[in-house]
């Protein structure tokens, strides 16, 4: 059982925080020296991976570096070199790897990001506004005092609120945050369906080193990180992408042909996902919600697509069904056991209820992060063949109908049965419901990373 140093690792990379309010804070380095001395100075400001024994804090903070970050901060050139290759190019030089064209072509990103000019994240998470407002305050102060970082820009985030009580629903009205994979050391009970299949068909943790470097991974080998050693092990890697949703053409699209469904509008748009709005998976209960199983850990996430080869159930291409097939290829869900990924992030933007009008062109949508020890083999893999190509899924060259870009032109097929109630359905002519407006890869340095980035003490001899 591998025994992981919590205090040595941000939080942030060990669970989600769970607090209905936040904002990403996206710095620019402003000179080594300087930037050395914020970096000192945020050490005390990190929440670690340690268990609150009093209770949730009012606010915490984690920190991230782009590869240009490393580089203001006057990282050693065999240093900077050591990083993998997708990391030091940076996202938006990948854009036609990630299908990243188009509309989600980087031309159209937000500025900070257009240009290219964030080299740090610091993520702050609070339980009000008040005490997110007074966390970030006294950032900036330690931006002001040490003259190490300027503010570009500052994403607001949170829970949607719903009758003024925080939901865990996004934009679209899908309820949202299951199943993040479980994987040795972290200390919570293993939750079925979170980690990999087991030989006996139980559910177990996935190895460490496919989430955090430093140690092994599901092929027995140490994921590549930075040297030295130090600089890399218990730290990870961060996908940030700002995705925005076209809300009224969502419900415009599912009002449209859930006319002409027969399961109707709620059962076309649990096709669309693999849940029910509500979080039941279409794969257990495919006829109805079931609040009573969403609301059971132990069930919600717990089940497999074995049984259900042709998608007559969860349909082939349903999101996630797409985004962690499970055993859906055979050998037990092998296949799929090093291309998973943590999911972080949350909704931004006001929610517009189902009875009012929505508006594509106002602010929402979700800032998407993905941890992952490896860029290329998890996240670029998983979004590139899984999310933007089909062939896998037997669904040819058509992407997936939540997250594709599909430029008005996309298509996707729901598998169907017999019943008449269940029929085959083609979607087409699929617009683009989610658009991407920016963000780049990160690295999350452990404590003991931060304290030799801050001291300009990292030796690659």
């Amino acid at each position: 059982m591998t025994k992981l140093n919590v205090s040595d690792i941000q939080g942030f990379a060990l669970r989600g925080y769970s607090f209905p309010f936040a904002r990403y804070l996206l710095l620019e380095i402003t000179s080594q020296e300087n930037g050395q001395q914020f970096v000192g100075r945020m050490i005390g400001q990190i929440t670690t991976g340690e268990l609150w024994d009093d209770g949730k804090p009012a606010a915490t903070v984690n920190i991230a570096f782009t590869y240009q970050g490393l580089v203001q901060l006057g990282l050693p050139e065999a240093t900077l070199l050591s990083f993998p290759l997708e990391f030091r190019q940076g996202m938006k030089a990948r854009n036609e790897i990630l299908c990243d064209t188009g509309c989600n072509a980087p031309e159209r990103w937000d500025p900070e990001w257009r240009d290219a000019q964030v080299q740090v994240w610091l993520g702050v998470y609070a339980q009000s506004l008040e005490a997110l407002g007074e966390r970030c305050s006294e950032l900036q102060r330690i931006m002001d005092e040490t003259g190490g970082a300027r503010l570009l820009a500052a994403q607001n985030a949170g829970a949607v609120f719903i009758d003024g009580e925080p939901t865990p629903k996004e934009h679209f009205g899908y309820t949202d945050g299951f199943g993040n994979p479980d994987f040795e050391g972290v200390e919570r009970k293993t939750v079925p369906g979170q980690g990999k299949l087991a030989a006996n068909g139980q559910w177990v943790p996935l190895a460490t080193g496919e989430f955090l470097l430093g140690y092994r991974d599901e092929a027995g080998e140490l994921p590549v990180a930075p040297v030295p050693h130090l600089l890399g092990i218990n730290g990870t890697f961060m996908v940030y992408r700002k995705l925005h949703q076209n809300v009224a053409t969502f419900r415009a699209y599912l009002e449209e042909h859930g006319k002409q469904y027969a399961g109707g509008k709620e059962k076309l748009a649990a096709k669309f996902v693999g849940r029910w709005r509500d979080g039941t998976p279409v794969e257990v209960s495919p006829d109805r919600p079931d609040p009573a199983l969403v609301a059971d850990p132990a069930r919600s996430t717990d089940f497999t697509y074995g049984g259900d080869r042709d998608g007559s159930r969860c349909p082939l291409g349903a999101h996630i069904r797409r985004a962690h097939p499970r055993d859906a290829f055979g050998f037990d869900g092998r296949l799929v056991n090093r291309r998973r990924i943590t999911r972080r992030g949350l909704p931004y933007g006001t929610y517009t209820p189902e009875d009012q009008p929505a508006r594509d062109e106002d602010e929402h949508g979700v800032i998407f992060m993905v941890l992952n020890a490896s860029i290329f083999r998890q996240f670029e893999f998983v979004h590139q063949q899984w999310i933007e190509y089909g062939n896998d899924a037997r669904q040819g060259s058509d992407k997936d109908l939540m997250l594709g870009n599909h430029g008005g032109h996309g298509k996707s097929m729901i598998q169907g049965s017999t019943d008449p109630q269940n029929p085959p359905f083609l979607c087409a002519r699929l617009p683009n419901f989610v658009e991407l407006r920016g963000g780049d890869y990160f690295f999350i340095p452990s404590m003991t990373a931060l304290r030799l980035i801050a001291k300009g003490a990292v030796d690659p001899r």
